[in-house]
């Protein structure tokens, strides 16, 4: 009987010291923030709190120049690594923290290490921040394509040639008009033999009256 009550009291006080060093665990990681300073030198400190299901994690920041915050919310026990060693997991969370100029532009989801192979619950999600958090733009927009049917060069471009930097326009070629050569030359004494031949012959008979008038005036 006496046996079988140590072999009880040593069972107890075995499960008391194991649920001591479990509650002297989590309460670490809760009273004893995690610290660190960034690449520009701001110092920051994880602050860890639960409350009911979800771990928030807090992490306040400051410089000589300029202060922030930002809060992640999760529920990484559903990860079995982060039970056996909690405080590591924040631990890895700070080692790509400390690699950023600003500690709270890190990625909005968070997924240590040693919870990769976890579902997505076990990540630490972006909550709220003490400044706004902007999507990147595009490195390079796109330029608007020509619209059809937009104004044209009244004459068409010339290739250019290799080094040159501008495009020559060339003129359409004029073309030639046709020269209106001399009025034909008359003598005075055709002239005269027309004229005498109109006023005192038949009409159909002016061009042989005119020839011989000319003969006669040569």
């Amino acid at each position: 009987m006496w046996t079988r009550d140590m072999a009880l009291m040593l069972l107890l006080a075995c499960c008391l010291r194991s649920a001591e060093a479990q509650s002297e665990r989590r309460q670490n990681i809760w009273d004893d923030p995690i610290t660190f300073k960034t690449q520009a030198q701001d110092s920051c400190t994880m602050s860890i709190t639960g409350q009911g299901e979800f771990t928030r994690l807090r992490l306040s920041c400051q410089s000589s120049k300029r202060s922030y915050w930002c809060e992640y919310v999760g529920r990484p026990y559903t990860c079995g690594p982060y039970n056996k060693n909690p405080r590591h997991y924040f631990v890895q969370m700070m080692w790509g923290l400390r690699k950023l100029h600003n500690a709270c532009l890190a990625p909005r989801q968070i997924t240590p290490h040693m919870c990769r192979k976890a579902t997505e619950e076990s990540q630490m999600v972006f909550s709220s921040a003490s400044f706004p958090r902007s999507r990147p733009e595009a490195s390079a927009r796109t330029r608007p394509a020509p619209q059809p049917g937009g104004p044209r060069p009244p004459w068409p471009t010339a290739p250019t040639r290799p080094g040159s930097q501008q495009s020559v326009r060339v003129p359409p070629r004029a073309t030639p008009t046709a020269r209106a050569g001399p009025p034909p030359s008359t003598s005075p004494t055709e002239s005269n033999a027309k004229r005498v031949a109109q006023r005192y012959c038949w009409r159909s008979l002016q061009g042989i009256c005119s020839y011989f008038i000319g003969l006669v005036g040569q």
